[in-house]
């Protein structure tokens, strides 16, 4: 790996996040316990590098794939999968990951507390269902906390992605959440990306997923140069 560009890239990004910190306390948040995960999708092995040589070491991954063929490349890192997830992509990936984000049905539970026993887990909620996102509304939320219990997991808390909407709209979606997660006893409120952190923090987010205002995205490759965000190494 380019140690010089490594270097340069961790302190870019380590720039971005004091900002972002200063971010969350302007929101009324607690920058100190305000765990943030930079979401490396689309992004190459050195960006994690970099996200990880700054102190980010939670890293998040929407695909399967992509999450695999990181891993050896960037030791130390600590895995969250945070997008849908395919039940037979679990028994590959239960090695590797520490958080399960997305978790939002019950034959995903059982896939993952037959390959992952006692994992830690998030339940994905929506206050509505939209084609191609995931998510379940609040009463089966409730079900599958109570479920993964069962399952010897241990959900932690809750995860959403607010709908599109004005931003006193999306306060509500994320309050809906903080109150579920309150009335269950969970800690962890997975709420806010780059667009509407601030929001999420200001209605009790204390976990942040934060791609693009964080990492931004892979420079171009220079000439002659092949990008390929999953064959970068870590010498």
């Amino acid at each position: 790996m380019d140690q010089p560009e490594l270097i340069a890239r961790a302190e870019a990004v380590g720039a971005r996040l004091a900002a972002i910190r200063q971010r969350i306390t302007d929101a009324g948040g607690d920058p100190e316990a305000t765990r943030i995960v930079a979401v490396t999708k689309g992004r190459s092995i050195l960006t994690a590098a970099a996200a990880l040589r700054a102190g980010l070491d939670e890293l998040g991954e929407n695909y399967a794939q992509e999450l695999a063929r990181k891993v050896d490349a960037v030791p130390g890192a600590r895995w969250h999968f945070i997008g849908n997830l395919q039940t037979n992509k679990v028994r590959n990936l239960a090695p590797h990951v520490r958080l399960w984000q997305s978790v939002d049905r019950r034959r995903l539970l059982a896939e993952i507390a037959r390959h992952s026993p006692g994992a830690e887990i998030l339940v994905q909620v929506t206050e509505r269902m939209v084609p191609r996102r995931g998510g379940c509304e609040p009463g089966v939320a409730r079900r599958l906390v109570a479920e993964a219990t069962d399952l010897g997991l241990a959900p932690v808390g809750l995860m959403s992605m607010a709908l599109p909407g004005p931003p006193k709209e999306v306060r509500r979606q994320f309050r809906l959440v903080r109150s579920l997660a309150d009335e269950l006893g969970l800690a962890l409120r997975s709420m806010g990306t780059s667009d509407d952190f601030p929001l999420a923090v200001a209605e009790g987010s204390n976990l942040l997923r934060l791609g693009r205002i964080l990492l931004e995205d892979d420079p171009p490759p220079r000439r002659g140069q092949r990008h390929d965000p999953d064959t970068t190494t870590l010498a």
